[in-house]
């Protein structure tokens, strides 16, 4: 097995060279007029997008605010669920739903890394 440095280093140079190529990229598309003139347009489209949305959700009223709740809420809920599977595999207890099918579900743990100051 490689050492976790030496993968991390490797990581760091992908990286470098997908910004190298990433600012050449943006450099190309910077320099065909078509691109601007398509990108103003999906600006003005965004726009209207947005006003179509929020004049609908104006509309929808408390329906619309419950559907925020309800988000927050899922939000809330989905932490809720991730803590306590955390603290049942420290515990060593088994970790598994099923849904209303029956479709089991086991967490997916995921390790990842921050800068430490």
């Amino acid at each position: 097995m490689r050492d976790i440095q030496e993968v991390y280093n490797e990581l760091q140079e992908n990286k470098k060279e997908q910004k190298e190529i990433r600012r050449e990229y943006k450099d190309a598309l910077a320099n065909a007029n078509e691109f601007e003139e398509t990108e103003e347009k999906l600006k003005e489209l965004r726009e209207k997008k947005k006003q179509i949305e929020t004049m609908t959700q104006s509309r929808f009223g408390a329906r619309w605010d419950q559907m925020e709740k309800l988000k927050a809420k899922a939000e809330e809920l989905n932490q809720m669920m991730s803590d306590i599977a955390m603290s049942n595999l420290v515990e060593g207890k088994a970790v598994a739903i099923k849904d209303e099918y029956d479709n089991d579900y086991e967490p997916v743990y995921k390790i990842t890394f921050k800068k430490v100051a």
